[in-house]
């Protein structure tokens, strides 16, 4: 720059910082709703209507519990996942390239997520290949888990989240998502030995996630004469 040159002029002018793409949450949610809505509709197509079982038709719809029960600890388990991942989403101010790819692996394990819940019906309570079954099912449902908190992780380690947000409120959300991942871990290696006792702890953590038992305590003790 010359002498003569206005400092303030457009020439003298250092360029502009380039700021790594960040982007609305609008689209991430809708294309994550619409994924957690076709994967939660799909699991219910694993669920048979027995085809010429008239005169035992009860006995036959009976001898179908483990689809029932695989059905319903998957149903819990999306729906906690969708739970998080919209409040989660709600805290956002914005997304990155990084965290888009995050949420793309959160999809793809629960649209795959139908896959090991039909294993899980279809050899809980056999002989062969229960323990196998069992144990991808609850492999799946503890990397669903992990790549929530991943999601959130790195969403706010990266200051993706709202500015109003102190470090306590983050912590929260963190001690939220956290407890299951351990009690997975714990179910998953039951499962070795037992898979039908691993079996029922996944539904008592999908249960223990999904109920909001805080909730519904504070709302008894306030009607509570």
């Amino acid at each position: 720059m010359t002498a003569e040159q206005d400092p303030g002029s457009p020439e003298a002018m250092p360029p502009p910082e380039r700021n790594p793409i960040a982007l609305q949450t609008t689209r991430m949610e809708a294309f994550s709703d619409g994924v957690f809505a076709i994967a939660i509709t799909l699991l219910v197509l694993e669920i048979k209507v027995p085809v010429d079982r008239g005169s035992d038709l009860l006995h036959a719809l009976i001898e179908q519990w483990p689809s029932y029960l695989a059905y319903f600890i998957s149903f819990c388990t999306i729906g906690a996942v969708w739970m998080a991942h919209s409040a989660i989403t709600d805290l956002l101010d914005r997304v990155d390239a990084l965290l888009l790819r995050i949420n793309l692996l959160l999809l793809l394990l629960v649209g795959l997520l139908p896959i090991p819940t039909a294993l899980a019906a279809e050899y809980l309570k056999s002989t062969d290949g229960e323990r196998v079954a069992v144990t991808i099912y609850g492999l799946t449902l503890l990397a669903i888990r992990l790549v929530v908190l991943l999601l959130w992780k790195y969403a706010s380690a990266e200051g993706l989240v709202r500015t109003d947000l102190d470090d306590a409120a983050l912590d929260e959300v963190t001690a939220k998502l956290t407890p299951s991942l351990g009690l997975y871990v714990v179910a998953i290696a039951v499962g070795l030995a037992a898979p039908s006792i691993a079996v029922v702890l996944y539904l008592a953590i999908a249960l223990y996630i999904i109920i909001p038992l805080r909730s519904i305590l504070s709302a008894f003790r306030r009607t509570a004469p």
